[in-house]
């Protein structure tokens, strides 16, 4: 399916794992890079790779979930309240899960459970890339989604490794017709992050539009009308499910913190988070520029948000699918114009893997060799980047 008009394919045998191996190969491969460089540059620094992928920043929110379960809360001296409620439930649940039935500690629970999600996170992607315009690019696909700068997140004990094997299964889901897993995944992703809402509406909106090309279809042609391979109430019951995890968290978090369906966002506003439609990161923007060298800072931002644009406006010429675009425009509108800390947008970007299509696309063009070329320099500056940024600032 590379139109945006055609319909969803009829569902088939799912992918073969022996297809997606290269690609594995290739992930684990520059996954491996960036922990022996993290693990180098950390030594050299005398601090410990295994707690700074484990044991800071949200790791341990999420740690505390599992061990302790949810009420956990600091007050700031401004008057801010930190809860863990802000943090939704399936990352520690299979902390805890892993731990209860070996002799991993909740910490290195969630380092394998990353782990294993961001291999499944890379075999979907595949999926995804290789179903809509081949191996080839299936495989760079994979290995650009590696690669990104922030691309050490995917080793660590964070939600997005999990959260990005979820979305891009249930989107190869839809684009194969089948619709109860792409439902179930959908619903199981918004108990994960909450851009979960972003495959929940790459489900609505397809299934919505599959609905109405075949009514129009039936008024057309007086008969019976077109099926993309599933029974329409396959459709209907996967737009039913898809929600169900996210508005269940959502709601229980109202009714725990008696504020009502919208006590989560009240939740958020401790951690100072919310959607402002972008105006708080114009403004970060903006300052950068009132500044020398902070203005190279601002540029490079401009830089980056126009390079997302432009990704985005390729795959809309280049006729990604419907289920693509609606997803990957959610995310990137999501982290863009939410009021959080300005240095995770990054990270939050990193599950829009169909923006990275349009660059798998030239890539498979080119020669065996230049493609291994350049994903290899990037891979050793990702690599660098990485244990810098982890022994630095790192990911909040």
């Amino acid at each position: 399916m590379t139109d945006l008009e055609t319909p969803v394919a009829p569902a088939r045998p799912g992918p073969s794992w022996r297809r997606a191996v290269p690609a594995l190969l290739g992930y684990a491969a520059v996954r491996a890079l960036g922990l022996v460089t993290l693990a180098v540059w950390s030594a050299a620094r005398d601090k410990s790779a295994h707690q700074l992928l484990s044991a800071r920043w949200d790791s341990l929110w999420y740690t505390r979930v599992a061990e302790l379960g949810y009420g956990y809360e600091v007050r700031l001296p401004g008057g801010d309240v930190h809860s863990n409620l802000a943090f939704f439930p399936l990352l520690p649940w299979l902390e805890r899960a892993v731990s209860a039935v070996s002799p991993l500690s909740y910490a290195d629970a969630g380092l394998l459970v990353s782990a294993v999600a961001s291999l499944a996170a890379a075999w979907g992607i595949f999926a995804v890339a290789d179903h809509v315009y081949g191996h080839r690019a299936g495989i760079c696909a994979v290995l650009l989604w590696a690669v990104l700068p922030v691309g050490i997140v995917q080793s660590m004990a964070y939600s997005e490794s999990l959260f990005t094997a979820l979305a891009a299964w249930s989107l190869y889901a839809v684009l194969t017709g089948r619709w109860l897993t792409a439902g179930l995944l959908a619903s199981l992703a918004g108990l994960t992050r909450p851009v979960g809402a972003a495959v929940v509406a790459a489900v609505w909106v397809t299934a919505l539009a599959s609905f109405v090309r075949e009514r129009s279809t039936f008024v057309r042609e007086r008969s019976t009308p077109a099926k993309d391979g599933a029974p329409g109430w396959r459709r209907a019951l996967g737009m039913l499910i898809a929600p169900l995890g996210a508005a269940g968290y959502v709601l229980w978090v109202g009714r725990r913190t008696g504020r009502g369906p919208l006590g989560y966002l009240d939740v958020q506003a401790g951690w100072r988070n919310g959607f402002d439609g972008g105006y708080a990161f114009a403004r970060f923007v903006a300052d950068k520029f009132t500044s020398f060298p902070s203005v190279l800072a601002g540029l490079g931002l401009l830089v980056g948000v126009g390079l997302l644009v432009r990704l985005y406006v390729t795959g809309v010429r280049q006729r990604q699918p419907l289920p693509l675009l609606v997803y990957a425009g959610a995310v990137t509108v999501l982290a863009l114009c939410a009021s959080s800390y300005f240095g995770s947008k990054p990270r939050l970007l990193m599950p829009a893997f169909p923006l990275l299509l349009p660059l798998a696309r030239a890539l498979a063009g080119l020669r065996t060799s230049r493609s291994v070329w350049v994903l290899g320099g990037v891979a050793v500056a990702s690599a660098a980047y990485g244990a810098f940024w982890l022994n630095g600032s790192g990911p909040p």
